[in-house]
């Protein structure tokens, strides 16, 4: 009978992975983790949380003029990103300390360096090799980009959390939720924002009521959205500002360019095609429902298979996995109702199905309500909030939630657990709201736009 160093090896030590190693611990495997950066993976160091935290030291813009019409005299309030910067690093070491005593306290060792796959069970972690009978890959995603003139002189997120100053100007590329996020933090702290999308509108993939509804408010906040153009050529002039040429616009010239087009699967130069692994045509790793690879003993969670990128459903994958391999409870994801949010200026939360999607699989009514929020009453800001109910005709059952506005995803992971249990239309309305709230009015709907 063959000997490992290890139950289990897991190259990858983000939110997924992390999870996926200390449950497995806790079932009595013996688990090594590998990580090439810090531990605690893309969204606790390079994406959710600080970007989250930069997001709130921007709203403090917005709070400060809207507290006048409450009564406050603003003060002379000067924005210091450098403070901010630093105290979201500091924040980021003392979260990467909590990553390391959890893998401490689960009985998990920490292997520092680049993770490569030598054969079916055997890990290279910088020259020196560790076996196991089976191996997770857990590596996530990174920022990919197209191959424009000039792209080398470009910034992605992970660079964009990190800049030593503020840009007076900044050209964002991509209408994801990654660009639409960092410009409104940009745009609230005093930079100007242009961004550049290829198709019509921002947020490809959501429901175009939110769609057209976010893009209208962050042209009311003074963000510049350029649509259906593409980028030729990215030129760094003699000044060190950049000068971006467009294939149908007129050049803009910027301080800074973030590029923000999309993450790619982190699977090359990781020994995964060398020992038989199957990619698909973006990257990701095929899995099946277990998350197992083509290969008996590998497996994937996470972004690296790009079944549902996001940091939760990597979470409940590495639940999943560890349940399954060391609990004997085969457990397999559902991927129907997930709530995501975007966290926008206003911000946006969603479950379920949009519209278009709703409607290719038969009849629904539409419910839609647009109102200006109440804390708006006295600031007099121009700020919309936008909810929308999908419902099935035919049965009733709630497959759609949409909001864009203060607390959209608070309320909206509320709603998720609703339609998790298939709540009706019936039963959204006899539920009791709580006034005075935004909330109460996904139970007070009840004229259908469509």
């Amino acid at each position: 009978m063959a000997t490992y160093d290890y139950d289990l090896i897991t190259i990858g030590a983000g939110s997924g992975g992390v999870r996926a190693s200390r449950m497995s611990s806790g079932m009595g495997a013996r688990v090594a983790v590998v990580e090439n950066l810090r531990t605690g993976g893309t969204c606790v160091m390079r994406g959710c949380v600080p970007k989250k935290l930069l997001i709130y030291g921007a709203h403090f813009a917005e709070d400060f003029e809207d507290s006048s019409g409450y009564g406050w005299t603003p003060g002379d309030n000067k924005f210091d990103w450098p403070k901010l910067i630093a105290a979201k690093d500091k924040e980021l070491d003392r979260l990467e300390g909590v990553y390391h005593n959890i893998l401490k306290n689960a009985g998990v060792t920490e292997l520092n360096g680049t993770g490569k796959l030598v054969d079916n069970h055997t890990v290279d972690v910088n020259g020196k090799t560790y076996t196991a009978e089976t191996i997770l890959i857990a590596t996530g995603g990174w920022p990919s980009m197209p191959p424009v003139p000039g792209i080398e002189h470009v910034i992605t997120s992970n660079e964009a959390l990190d800049l030593p100053e503020l840009p007076k100007r900044i050209i964002i590329v991509g209408g994801g939720f990654i660009a639409v996020e960092f410009a409104g933090i940009f745009n609230a702290l005093g930079s100007d924002v242009h961004e550049i999308i290829r198709a019509d509108n921002i947020l490809r993939g959501f429901d175009d009521s939110v769609r057209t509804g976010l893009r209208d408010e962050m042209t009311k906040k003074g963000i510049t959205i350029h649509s259906g153009i593409n980028v030729t050529n990215i030129e760094k002039q003699a000044d060190g500002t950049f000068l971006m040429s467009f294939d149908n616009a007129e050049p803009l010239e910027t301080d800074v360019v973030m590029y923000a087009t999309g993450r790619a699967p982190n699977t090359k130069g990781i020994g995964l095609e060398e020992v038989g692994v199957e990619l698909d045509r973006k990257g990701a790793i095929v899995v099946d429902e277990y998350s197992k690879t083509n290969i008996d003993n590998i497996y994937a969670i996470g972004d690296v298979t790009d079944r549902m990128n996001l940091t939760p459903v990597a979470l409940a994958e590495g639940m999943a996995f560890a349940k399954t391999l060391y609990d004997n409870t085969p457990v397999s994801m559902a991927y129907d109702n997930i709530p995501s949010a975007v966290f926008s200026q206003p911000p946006i939360g969603t479950v379920g199905l949009t519209e278009e999607q709703a409607r290719e699989r038969g009849e629904v009514d539409i419910y839609l309500s647009s109102f200006k929020p109440m804390k708006f009453t006295l600031s007099g800001r121009d700020e919309k909030s936008m909810m929308k109910i999908i419902v099935d005709r035919k049965t009733d059952v709630v497959v759609g939630c949409h909001m864009m506005g203060m607390d959209a995803p608070e309320i909206i992971q509320g709603i998720a657990i609703a339609m998790k249990c298939g709540a009706t239309k019936a039963q959204f309305d006899s539920t009791v709201g709580i006034h005075p709230t935004a909330a109460e009015e996904f139970v007070t709907m009840r004229d259908k736009a469509g």
